[in-house]
């Protein structure tokens, strides 16, 4: 009693390690403490538009310099995201007011757009393009008020509040483009306890932007930079006519406020940005109908097969003897080796360095080690761990393909190595080619992509062929009855024995139950969401898992109840059901929550959902495929075969 009373103290110990995560640090992402009027830098990442996808750097449109641009180095996430950060000319200090100052160095020159300037601001208004700036690797964010659904009478006193990413670049009033040419930065400070003859520190926890248009003839501005803002009621918007140069003037105020919030919980209002309450009831509700689906699916298959193991080993009942029927028919068949075992065996070992890359990063991120806060920090982590998981593809594609009877380990490991991430490449390069024409930063520079491929053919290929080499030295998987040299025939199938009854049958379940996961992610990359439901996605993984399986296992069981024993690519094409019908989703999605019009986004779009499905097949396929290949040994290793 007192070693289990040990056990759950140790267990509870854990769980309260693992509530506290959010208080200790991730390296590079510790708090910076700041004196007063200690300088608090303002750093630009990127333009973004949800109706374009085409993300472009801060400098790419005329705004004000200074006097050295230096470009933040960056690690391979925030490049393949298409962030550039870069120094702006803001001068902002702690706990110091400005009231309203010009950014650009001569204040009563106004800033000269030219008409191929004007033309490029009214274009980008007009895609809806945000900027995104960071203070303390904060990102600004734009409060927006609004009034929710209640009675008359709650009306007056409560507002609701949200927050939007970055702020609009302008907007379109009556077919005029009018650029927000003033910002009113807002930050708040944490004041930190010290003891009582050290100076306070603060620490940046939130930061917002008003941003307002305001004409140049309304901003007064004198020789030493300042200038005074009219009055709210009476100032006309700045407009830029795209068809002749314009005149405006740059400026920005700087407000500070002392806030209660914590800098450990400072990136909590972003994300709690977006507009759809988390539909806790639908994610607990799919928990429950796939646990139910599966209790009864285990139930039915494990009660016929115990009747079936039951009838195929009595040997005094003649009558069954007799006649066999059944599974058991086409025991001599059942291990027959498929068509192309070499590209099975390769597209399986690529599912298994995903399903491994998948299930460690959900872990690492669920744990809160990859934060939105280290920028661009969960792509490098994929990248580089789909590289290095290869060792375990080679190693279940060797032995696989040792089972299936292949003889060229060394094609196999080539192709293993090559076939996927070759096809994920093709698509990406071609992609890439197009965002380089538009010139936007979501291109992946040139040097960039030589290193990808250093990374692919220097690290990946010898761990798969390291992998596949050992895998194909190993006993081959044993297969409890030997296969006939005659093939047996097949009879004629039903037609929901179709292959393609069958994808749209299998894929429904695994769909059902992460379907609603699976908007929250598109948010996050269509339309510039903050993802961080990782403990939930962990979750509906597991159970991805748990109902790819079980489905897997009655169709194959139905298969061989039917007497077909060609299950080995079938089993592989109809457990990645489900992919269909995430394509199905992202059309569905596209028509409906995206405003993308023109033909090159669509091409992006379409791309990376193709890439995305593909991947989506390769691992909810190898997970089918691994279950029913465990259940077929298991079932035929149960019955006595003469």
């Amino acid at each position: 009693f007192s070693f289990l009373q040990e056990r759950l103290r140790y267990v509870l110990g854990l769980l309260l390690l693992l509530h506290s995560t959010d208080s200790f640090y991730v390296p590079g992402v510790a708090p910076i403490n700041f004196h007063r009027n200690d300088p608090v830098e303002i750093k630009a990442v990127k333009l973004t538009s949800s109706r374009t996808q085409l993300p472009y750097e801060y400098y790419s449109l005329p705004f004000c310099q200074p006097s050295k641009i230096t470009y933040k180095a960056e690690n391979l996430g925030e490049v393949l995201r298409g962030d550039r950060i870069v120094n702006t000319p803001f001068q902002v200090s702690m706990n110091v007011e400005k009231k309203c100052e010009v950014l650009c160095n001569f204040p009563n020159k106004p800033v000269t757009l030219t008409v191929e300037q004007s033309k490029l601001i009214a274009e980008r208004i007009r895609e809806d393009y945000y900027v995104h700036l960071i203070a303390d690797n904060l990102p600004v964010a734009t409060r927006l008020e609004f009034y929710s659904n209640r009675e008359e009478e709650e009306k007056k006193k409560e507002k609701d509040v949200q927050f939007e990413h970055g702020y609009r670049l302008g907007f379109m009033d009556n077919n005029k483009f009018y650029l927000h040419n003033h910002l009113s930065f807002i930050l708040y400070y944490h004041r930190e306890d010290v003891e009582e003859s050290q100076e306070h520190t603060y620490r940046v926890v939130r930061f917002e932007v008003i941003p307002q248009s305001i004409k140049l003839e309304d901003l007064k501005a004198d020789e030493k930079s300042t200038c005074t803002l009219p009055e709210a009621a009476g100032s006309a918007p700045q407009e830029i006519d795209p068809t002749k140069e314009n005149q405006l003037l740059f400026t920005y105020s700087v407000h500070w406020e002392e806030s209660d919030i914590k800098w450990a919980s400072r990136w909590d209002t972003y994300l709690t940005m977006s507009d759809v309450q988390i539909h806790w009831f639908s994610i607990i509700n799919s928990v429950v109908v796939v646990f139910f689906l599966s209790g009864i699916l285990s139930m039915i298959i494990i009660r016929t097969l115990r009747k079936d193991i039951a009838n195929y080993n009595k040997e005094d009942d003649i009558e069954d003897t007799m006649e066999e029927s059944g599974w058991k028919l086409v025991h001599g068949d059942v291990f027959r080796p498929p068509q192309y075992p070499m590209i099975l065996s390769s597209l399986l070992g690529s599912g298994i360095q995903l399903f491994c890359m998948i299930l460690i990063v959900i872990f690492v991120a669920m744990l809160g080690m990859l934060s939105p806060s280290s920028r661009g920090a969960l792509m490098t982590t994929a990248c580089f761990l789909f590289m290095f998981m290869g060792v375990f593809g080679g190693f279940f594609a060797g032995r696989l393909y040792r089972t299936l009877k292949g003889h060229r380990w060394k094609k196999g490991a080539f192709c293993t190595a090559t076939l996927y991430p070759g096809v994920v490449f093709g698509i990406c390069f071609v992609l890439n080619c197009f965002i380089w024409g538009k010139h936007s930063s979501g291109a992946v520079p040139f040097p960039t992509m030589v290193a990808l491929l250093c990374m692919w053919f220097g690290i990946s290929l010898p761990l798969v062929y390291l992998g596949y080499y050992f895998g194909f030295r190993k006993q081959p998987y044993d297969n409890p009855v030997r296969t006939n040299q005659i093939p047996r025939q097949i009879p004629e199938q039903r037609w929901y024995m179709n292959k393609f009854v069958g994808i749209l049958m299998a894929g429904i379940l695994p769909f059902g139950a992460m379907f609603i996961e699976l908007f929250f992610i598109f948010s996050a990359i269509w339309e510039n969401q903050f993802y961080y439901l990782f403990g939930f996605l962990f979750l509906v993984f597991i159970i991805l898992v748990v109902s790819c399986s079980q489905i897997s296992i009655v169709m194959v069981y139905f298969q061989l109840c039917a007497e077909d024993y060609r299950w080995w690519w079938r089993t592989f094409l109809v457990s990645g059901g489900s992919a269909f019908y995430v394509l199905i989703y992202a059309v569905f999605y596209f028509v409906n929550k995206l405003d993308i019009v023109e033909f090159i986004p669509s091409l992006l779009y379409f791309g990376y959902t193709a890439l995305m499905v593909l991947s989506f097949w390769l691992l909810t396929g190898t997970i089918g495929f691994y279950a029913a290949y465990m259940f077929v040994r298991k079932i035929y290793a149960a019955v006595k075969i003469d």
